[in-house]
């Protein structure tokens, strides 16, 4: 009788044992729930516009899920799973307005790049370089990567251009200033420009019905031929209509595969880091919400406080680009490329179209 009592207390500090690692292992279940659901909801992104479209108060700022303001340089994360990155879209395909993310101003909104015309600060706008209006692709930068001034790429022999990298997306939708899209990297090209290098990644949007088939350099030739050298094209001659010089490439203009062009930025993404946990120089403005053991994370409150010091957004005034961004600028060629056939150095548009 006294093992039967001891066996009978004996189940029922087990079972009251097991219904309390129950409800633990419940309760640990909800709350890691929530942590990713949260984490998840602080990935989404909404685009804050403040100012008048068009001049020069115009801002894109980016916002979580939850309305905080976030910066698009410093607070999307690089990756959002192996093999596919996150895009900032600063310029959809097609459009001519100069958009690009600020490293002058907290929190880094996408603003219109700016020049003084006969001593007047305006607005920019891409030049129509004949064949092409204006970018071809979808064209934007790739959060939490960096070109360092003062690091010498070995590749190209001069430093990189300060800004985050640059990536054009090649898919068939065209995007929306401050769109975040996720994306394959395909290929990389090494621009220098005015003495500085300015690395173009060739990229996909995952979700275009062209992914599955694009998965590296050599499949963008096959699937989209004349792409890979209507893009060089461009890009060496894109600023002689505005007085600036042909544009050369490292690589001997090669474009490189994707391999190589995931290292590049993980190496870039090295230089961030450095940047943002100052352990490099660099004059950016490097304000984060996210980043909480960045010595220049800020609260949300503070991050409110910095949009709210915007103008309201009026897209009613929005002021118009002039007659002038519409027309097609000819620029003679210094090298020939095959996507276009060339006579006396310009191109010829039936030869282009065979």
């Amino acid at each position: 009788a006294v093992v039967s009592t001891q066996s009978t207390e004996s189940s029922g500090i087990n079972a009251e044992y097991g219904e309390i690692y129950k409800m633990l292992a419940l309760i640990f279940h909800v709350v890691v729930s929530l942590l990713i659901i949260d984490d998840c909801e602080a990935l989404q992104y909404k685009s804050a516009h403040r100012g008048i479209p068009g001049t020069l108060s115009h801002r894109v700022y980016l916002r979580n899920s939850k309305g905080v303001p976030i910066s698009p340089f410093h607070d999307v994360p690089l990756k959002v799973e192996d093999g596919v990155y996150n895009m900032v879209v600063e310029m959809p395909r097609w459009s001519n307005a100069k958009y690009e993310t600020s490293k002058k101003e907290k929190l880094n909104p996408i603003i219109q790049d700016s020049k003084i015309y006969d001593g007047v600060e305006k607005v920019r706008y891409v030049h129509n370089v004949f064949p092409y209006h204006g970018y071809m692709w979808n064209y934007g930068s790739i959060p939490q990567t960096w070109e360092d001034p003062e690091y010498i790429d070995p590749n190209t022999g001069v430093g990189g251009d300060n800004d985050p990298v640059d990536i054009l997306e090649i898919g068939r939708n065209v995007g929306y200033v401050g769109e975040i899209k996720q994306v394959k990297v395909l290929g990389v090209i090494a621009l220098v420009d005015k003495g500085e290098t300015d690395w173009k990644v060739m990229s996909i949007d995952i979700n275009d019905p062209m992914a599955s088939s694009l998965n590296d350099i050599q499949d963008v030739e096959k699937n989209m031929p004349g792409l890979l050298a209507a893009s060089r094209d461009f890009f060496r001659n894109y600023k002689v209509p505005r007085g600036g010089q042909y544009n050369v490439f490292g690589f001997e203009g090669e474009w490189q595969g994707r391999e190589f062009t995931e290292k590049l930025l993980e190496e870039t993404h090295g230089r961030w880091r450095g940047l943002l946990y100052r352990k490099t120089k660099g004059k950016i403005m490097t304000e984060n919400t996210r980043n909480k053991d960045s010595p220049f994370h800020i609260s949300k409150k503070e991050a409110r406080a910095i949009l709210n010091s915007n103008p309201p957004y009026k897209p009613d005034m929005t002021v118009a680009p002039p007659d002038s961004v519409q027309y097609v600028s000819f620029v003679k060629r210094t090298v020939s490329e095959p996507v276009c056939g060339v006579v006396d150095g310009f191109f010829v548009l039936e030869i282009c179209i065979e």
